[in-house]
């Protein structure tokens, strides 16, 4: 398979782009991350879930989804690597990025899980990178 290449600069702005939007995901600053998805984006992060859709609807998904961990001193930390992108026709960027989310407890061994491929669909403007869509597939339930 031979991949249409995307310009280095981009490419560096998109990792620059996942860095920050994860960093506030596991900060719990879950605003700041749905400011990183276009107005109308959707987020589709676990597979029994519909996708949020729009940035308020992300910020009530991830504040639902974080209840199961109050009074659990646990630090998460999602992890992308292998970032593969594709021009698409519309300008877009199809990208499609292997994910670890490691978690770990005070006193305890960080522990993988779950191990994910994230689909998303990037738009780049000059005012920076953001995400149009989201869909995570877990390899656990492959």
């Amino acid at each position: 398979m031979t991949a249409t290449a995307v310009r280095t600069d981009v490419y560096a702005q998109v990792q620059h782009f996942y860095a920050h939007q994860m960093q506030a995901l596991d900060g719990g600053r879950f605003s700041d991350y749905a400011a990183t998805f276009t107005e109308d984006g959707s987020f589709q992060h676990s597979p029994a879930a519909e996708p949020a859709v729009g940035r308020a609807g992300i910020v009530a998904e991830l504040v639902e989804f974080h209840k199961r961990y109050d009074g659990d001193p646990v630090q998460r930390r999602h992890w992308f690597n292998h970032i593969a992108l594709e021009p698409q026709a519309d300008g877009s960027l199809r990208s499609t990025v292997y994910a670890l989310v490691v978690t770990v407890r005070p006193g305890g061994k960080p522990e993988i899980a779950p191990s994910c491929v994230v689909h998303d669909v990037l738009v780049v403007t000059e005012d920076g990178v953001r995400t149009r869509s989201r869909l995570v597939t877990h390899d656990q339930l492959a």
